[in-house]
């Protein structure tokens, strides 16, 4: 793969690179719908995800180019920047934006990306190409940012450039993700602990519905706001600052200062998701992935359910894999509405699940998933 894209980058450019960076995409394995609550989730970095090779040049130009996209742009280093259209390449111009916002010196360069991660599938892509890029351009230009300085920096790219009103967790896991951990992640304090997750005789199954995602930004800004009437239902009677403040027993006695069945609904699924995510951490760590697997369905059941940002696709997925022994669990990921569900699956017995989840989905939905295996991964590294 890296052979190839030098070939390429040679080609493109007429100089060979000197750099080349891997930065991972990510699944969340639990905690769903709770980083604007106040709470924990648990994403991995997953073993695909964006490569950028790299090398400076003379013109003092930035000069992008992709494998996976026929747009191009040559631009100077100036001061400020703006997004431009819908393209791929405002993802690097943002995080080169926001460097020189910060008062960091940048020079010219030749940067090609490839990104194996399905764009559109929730996996983090866009996350991926601002770490890829941040990390590359903090160490070739000695800009002296952490790790958490680039986290936050492209979460500002997302809010403010890009005009994506997104959380902190895919960043996060993309720069902090350790091969067999998992992240627990508190995303209101940003502490994290890194979770042993030994997945043994299993890997983890990816499967894009390949269902465009066209109702999810509107049904998240939906939740996000039934979520903060139950907090202010709740705050009539409690002293708290987000639902995941509160535990399930708490919740039960207070629930019915909510009026609406509806956004109980919604508070319940999220008081007691975060509540999964301490016992998910707990059943990794002791290595007990069928106990986890469990946790994965009662999570999907509740976002099925309570939170309803399912649909027929991911159901059909999750249904599927519940009807096999070599399944110990699966869930939606992501935002939901579409994209991906995640199951853990036996190793010697992927190629059969693959065999056998095509043609059942199809026949439901009428037309074909994408499956895709993956380890749990490193966070973002040079190369």
């Amino acid at each position: 793969m890296t052979e190839q894209l030098q070939e390429r980058f040679q080609s493109l450019f007429g100089q060979q690179n000197q750099h080349t960076f891997f930065s991972p995409g990510r699944v969340n394995l639990i905690g769903e719908h709770i980083d604007y609550n106040g709470g924990l989730v648990m994403p991995c970095a997953i073993t695909f995800g964006t490569y950028l090779l790299t090398a400076p040049n003379k013109e003092g130009k930035f000069r992008f180019r992709s494998i996976n996209f026929e747009e191009v742009l040559d631009i100077g280093v100036q001061p400020s920047y703006q997004k431009v259209g819908e393209y791929w390449y405002n993802y690097p111009v943002a995080v080169i934006h926001h460097f020189i916002k910060e008062g960091k010196q940048v020079q010219g360069m030749d940067m090609l990306f490839y990104g194996n991660v399905p764009i559109g599938s929730g996996l983090s892509s866009s996350a991926s190409i601002e770490i890829a890029t941040a990390y590359a351009l903090n160490q070739l230009c000695n800009a002296g940012f952490s790790k958490l300085d680039l986290v936050k920096l492209c979460k500002r790219v997302e809010n403010e450039f890009i005009g994506v009103n997104s959380g902190i967790m895919d960043q996060f896991a993309v720069t902090f993700g350790e091969a067999s951990k998992a992240l627990k992640l508190d995303c209101e304090t940003l502490d994290y602990e890194a979770v042993n997750c030994f997945l043994g005789d299993y890997l983890l199954a990816i499967i894009n519905t390949n269902k465009p995602r066209k109702l999810a930004e509107s049904k998240y800004n939906e939740r996000v706001g039934e979520c903060q009437a139950a907090l202010e239902s709740l705050k009539s009677e409690l002293d708290i600052n987000y639902l995941c403040d509160i535990d399930s027993e708490t919740f039960d006695k207070h629930k019915d200062s909510i009026e609406s069945d509806v956004v109980k609904d919604r508070a319940e699924h999220v008081v007691k998701e975060n509540e999964r995510v301490n016992h998910a951490a707990r059943e990794l760590a002791a290595h007990n992935l069928h106990k986890f697997g469990e946790l994965m369905y009662a999570s999907h059941e509740s976002l099925k359910n309570l939170y309803e940002v399912s649909g027929k696709e991911l159901d059909t997925i999750v249904e599927f894999c519940s009807l096999r022994d070599d399944v110990a669990g699966a869930r939606m990921t992501g935002a939901g509405f579409g994209g991906c569900a995640i199951a853990l699956v036996k190793k010697d017995s992927f190629q059969d699940f693959e065999d056998k989840l095509i043609p059942y989905y199809t026949e439901k939905i009428g037309y074909a998933p994408s499956v895709y295996s993956s380890l749990i991964g490193d966070g973002v590294k040079e190369i």
